[in-house]
């Protein structure tokens, strides 16, 4: 069996999601009235909109998270990975990235954006590690986005 599993978000996991994504952002950042909208409302605010999130288990256990937002109908924004810090460094969110394309794909996607902050170097390594390329940010994105990637996902995402 393989220790680390994808499952579809199913409203038992609001809580993991919520204090995955919680526990980053106040660690860096401060939370933005959006972050507390999307935390506590994540069938609203991603799933009724069009958008996906996924469940990453370790052994049985919730270690991650990430959700798709719909932003156009070939476009859709890898936002709020996060793993629980003790389940780090164990592949969980490269496994989460690779499993967020095929949904995408499913979605209709052909390109996946994201928004970053250099802050969080180690995120944006794994990002490029896994094929996101950057480009330019625009204005009035997210206060704490200086980073934007995109990837284009109607090619091969995975060696």
């Amino acid at each position: 069996m393989e220790p680390i599993k994808i499952v579809e978000y199913q409203s038992h996991h609001q809580p993991y999601f919520e204090s995955f994504n919680r526990a980053w952002i106040e660690k860096m950042f401060v939370m933005e009235p959006v972050d507390e909208w999307v935390l506590t409302n994540p069938g609203k605010a991603i799933l009724e909109a069009g958008g996906a999130i996924l469940m990453a288990e370790y052994n049985g256990t919730v270690a991650g998270t990430v959700a798709l937002r719909k932003v156009d109908d070939k476009t859709y924004e890898f936002t709020k990975m996060a793993v629980d810090e003790n389940f780090r460094r164990l592949g969980i969110a490269e496994a989460l990235s690779y499993a967020s394309f095929e949904k995408a794909k499913e979605l209709g996607a052909t390109r996946v954006i994201l928004y970053s902050n250099t802050k969080n170097a180690g995120a944006i390594k794994l990002y490029e590690k896994i094929g996101f390329g950057h480009v330019p940010v625009e204005p009035g994105a997210y206060e704490r986005a200086n980073v934007k990637m995109v990837i284009d996902i109607s090619k091969s995402t995975q060696e």
